[in-house]
């Protein structure tokens, strides 16, 4: 169970932190209003202080969030920018969530 946590944890860290980036480029390539720079530095803030929860250590979650990151951006291309992500992209998103999987769950010596 603990493992379902971490898992959930990394997801809405990466949602935090692709919607942080997302409402700036808003902004600044699709002229909308410059308010959604408010809610944009909530969300990467947010962002910041999930990546503080995680009970390991700081490169080690830093190193396995990434994969997770992959993973998130590819279903944000299909559900946000509405593009159907390729074989290529679902199998490159499970490797980097295998990465993940072995940086967060190997078994470790006390």
């Amino acid at each position: 169970m603990p493992e379902l946590k971490t898992l959930g944890l990394f997801l809405v860290t990466a949602l935090a932190e692709i919607v942080g980036c997302y409402l700036p480029y808003l902004w600044l390539r699709e002229g909308k209003s410059v308010w959604l720079l408010v809610p944009g530095a909530l969300s990467l803030a947010l962002f910041a202080w999930l990546l503080s929860l995680h009970p390991t250590a700081a490169g080690r979650v830093y190193a396995a969030y990434g994969g997770v990151y992959v993973f998130m951006a590819i279903l944000w291309l299909w559900a946000v920018d509405g593009i159907r992500p390729t074989a290529w992209d679902i199998l490159g998103s499970a490797v980097a969530l295998l990465g993940m999987a072995i940086i967060m769950f190997a078994p470790r010596s006390s």
